[in-house]
């Protein structure tokens, strides 16, 4: 009878709590890599430059570049910097995405940064990725046509890449996926996704639902001497 008193006591909560989980997982509201290319498409077009394409595709393969660098921070950039070679593109990048290798276009420019600290977008673009004058070169060129980004923790955590993607490709018809159906790599993610972006502030906050789950029950379970 406790028991059964337990259940009609608790299976409300539990009911508001599994319905607002589902909403929160189909509404997108929250991907960096999304607003960053937002903020790379208002800068081109303040400087009369077109605006891009957000091409997932490519923004898949970004995020497999990040995951090259196997959470080395210290070969982006500077006098020891290191690259994936082009070879990679075709043979790891677009198989891990499920990209068809025969729609891969040109790659026309490339920014990458990494620290051992998360940044918002906004400080990321003006603060990180914009900090001379090739990198200004880059976003301005007339040359691309399309763009993708991504932003990736190593293992879920510090360090942080990001990576956009520049490519002259023709829209509908570059970096097409298998299917329609990108194949999701967690940790990190990707513009253009239609996807919300995983953090460790998510997680902490599933772990600190459970907990408060965990000790409701326990303290159900004393109220009714269970």
């Amino acid at each position: 009878m406790a028991t059964l008193l337990l259940w009609f006591v608790l299976a409300p909560f539990l009911f508001v709590s599994a319905t607002s989980n589902t909403q929160t997982t189909v509404k997108v509201t929250n991907n960096p890599a999304d607003e960053l290319v937002a903020m790379l498409n208002s800068n081109r077009t303040a400087h009369q430059g077109s605006t891009l394409n957000d091409n997932p595709g490519l923004a898949c393969i970004a995020l497999q570049y990040i995951k090259a660098y196997q959470g080395k921070c210290d070969v982006v950039g500077g006098p020891n910097a290191e690259k994936p070679a082009d070879s990679e593109f075709a043979n790891t990048f677009a198989p891990n995405c499920g990209v068809v290798a025969s729609s891969l276009a040109q790659i026309t420019g490339r920014l990458l940064a990494c620290q051992s600290k998360y940044a918002q977008p906004s400080e990321v673009f003006s603060g990180i990725l914009m900090k001379n004058s090739k990198s200004l070169d880059i976003l301005y060129s007339k040359n691309h046509t399309e763009v993708g980004a991504a932003v990736s923790g190593s293992d879920g955590g510090s360090p942080y890449f990001w990576c956009v993607l520049f490519s002259n490709g023709k829209n509908n018809a570059s970096f097409l996926f298998e299917g329609g159906m990108a194949k999701i790599s967690k940790p990190g993610c990707f513009s253009g996704a239609n996807d919300e972006c995983s953090s460790a502030d998510k997680l902490s906050q599933t772990r600190h639902m459970w907990a408060y789950a965990v000790t409701a029950l326990i303290a159900m379970a004393y109220a009714f001497g269970l």
